[in-house]
């Protein structure tokens, strides 16, 4: 193997362990403005569709203009930047407890850029630059667990017809979603209908629906597949509240909110597919 081939290898092999701690993605703009071309959004929203298999550590987001306008302005303008391009994020299932840094640069020197068209160079520096560092691989450690005492658990209708208050959070265990869909699978539609049946007799409680989205590695439920939209969690929590009120539970009692990809529960990614009910009033 001649010296160049090995070179050739050794580079690639460097590129390939960076590109899996820290990926980049850059967004151009056109001159003194901030709202983002729909081709450079289509390319960003391509981008963060490939994020879905990273478990991503930290998102840093930084913006920066041309160097024409006085610092103040450029500084003002490249803050505008980045923060547009943090509100994309957050509005497509990414978690802003992710993105640690959205700060404006300012300008860009010319003599950064390697290029000798001054225009094109300006063009170049009207830009926000994206780092997604990755966490890395967890070492895999065997813990030899204790066997857990066998306590019965009660199911949701259970808990809904017990004692509650406000501030009570309840899970709809074993009421789950297939990735990428509003609904629930087949095998969830009898107990979905006892605990509408449940809640359709206790008229003292009020509630919220949430909903969510799997958050973990090697997920694709952001978007809903039947719609191509970016709120499949606002979708899932929609989806129960219009089915407790077709059963009949007073649409007054329920409320429903997507909160997106914030609240994982660490364990199989079909748990997080989920929707759970807030108490939120329990009358006498």
């Amino acid at each position: 193997m001649n010296k160049l081939l090995v070179s050739i290898l050794i580079m690639l092999h460097a590129t390939l362990v960076f590109s899996q701690e820290e990926l980049k993605h850059e967004v151009y703009f056109d001159t003194d403005k901030y709202d983002i071309h729909s081709t450079e959004e289509n390319r960003l929203l391509l981008f963060i569709s490939s994020l879905a298999d990273i478990d991503i550590e930290s998102i840093s987001i930084f913006g920066f203009c041309d160097d024409r306008g006085a610092d103040s302005y450029n500084l003002k303008l490249s803050q505008n930047r980045a923060n547009a391009i943090k509100t994309i994020f957050s509005n497509n299932e990414i978690s802003e407890d992710l993105i640690s840094n959205v700060d404006g640069k300012g300008e860009v020197l010319l003599k950064i850029v390697n290029e000798q068209n001054v225009v094109k160079i300006r063009g170049l520096n009207r830009k926000v630059e994206i780092l997604v560092k990755a966490k890395p691989p967890k070492p895999v450690v065997e813990v030899k667990k204790e066997q857990p005492i066998e306590t019965k658990k009660k199911d949701v209708p259970e808990l809904l017809k017990g004692d509650l208050k406000v501030g009570d959070k309840i899970v709809f265990e074993n009421i789950l979603f297939k990735t990428g869909y509003s609904q629930v699978i087949p095998e969830s539609k009898k107990l979905l209908e006892s605990i509408a049946n449940v809640l359709v007799e206790r008229k003292d409680i009020y509630f919220t629906i949430q909903g969510h989205v799997c958050c973990t590695q090697n997920s694709r439920d952001a978007v809903d597949r039947k719609t191509n939209l970016r709120n499949l969690s606002e979708a899932r929590a929609q989806y129960i509240y219009d089915y407790f009120a077709k059963k009949g539970v007073d649409k007054k009692r329920m409320r429903r909110i997507g909160l997106r990809r914030k609240f994982p529960l660490g364990g199989d990614p079909k748990f997080d597919r989920r929707v759970e009910i807030l108490i939120t009033y329990v009358g006498n």
